[in-house]
């Protein structure tokens, strides 16, 4: 599925009654202006995983070395033997990680959200979800997150009128949601390979949602 399809069908993955939602964890949340604001909302002792850098740092912290991404594609999906060697480099790299002290680790990473239609009995905006996807020198990579609530609704507070005008325009309101947990310990790194670009490596972290902030993408005095 092309990326920009994704919107589409998590929207409508969205429209969940609210009641199903993971425990622990509300999917209605303030909707912040400023990023720094958004940051501060999270547990302070996360690790920030939000750019190219601190991501290798973390993965370098969990496996030592990228894959030989190479030699693992092989010929690719014809090549017989491409499966069960992408099955033995992660059964080898689960077993290597156990133990591992960042494992532990609190981390925060983001998806890229889109305000979708005014919910009146939350007196908020549901929100539509799509992956980011992260270029590094380890392979592309996409975080997975679990135990999120099934319903997304960001809170906009004195600004509640101004974006509900803006989208009866049909404007588009992008944010960014920010997820901060800890790694699933028995699948908390998954190696596979892009759908888009032949043979490049793609990493996916697996992180149970703990806390979640909203911020939209647009910069403080930005005019729409």
């Amino acid at each position: 599925m092309h990326r920009r399809a994704l919107w589409m069908f998590l929207a409508t993955a969205l429209l969940v009654p609210a009641a199903v939602r993971a425990e622990g964890v509300s999917g209605v949340q303030p909707l912040y202006r400023e990023f720094s604001a958004a940051l501060g909302s999270l547990p302070a002792h996360s690790h920030l995983l939000l750019e190219p850098g601190s991501i290798e740092r973390f993965l370098t912290a969990l496996d030592g070395h990228p894959p030989d991404w190479a030699a693992v594609y092989g010929r690719g999906h014809h090549d017989p033997g491409h499966d069960e060697r992408l099955f033995a480099l992660n059964r080898e790299r689960d077993a290597k990680r156990t133990g591992n002290n960042a494992l532990q680790w609190v981390v925060a990473f983001a998806w890229l959200g889109e305000l979708s239609r005014f919910d009146q009995e939350e007196g908020g905006f549901r929100v539509a979800l799509g992956p980011k996807f992260i270029r590094t020198r380890w392979g592309e990579v996409r975080f997975k997150h679990e135990d999120l609530p099934a319903t997304l609704i960001a809170l906009a507070g004195a600004e509640t009128a101004h974006l509900r005008a803006r989208l009866q325009q049909e404007e588009r309101i992008d944010i960014e949601v920010l997820m901060a947990g800890r790694l699933i310990e028995e699948e908390s790194l998954v190696y596979d390979f892009s759908h888009e670009v032949e043979g490049e490596g793609l990493i996916m972290p697996v992180v149970r949602v703990d806390a979640l902030a909203f911020v939209l993408r647009e910069q403080p005095g930005q005019q729409p």
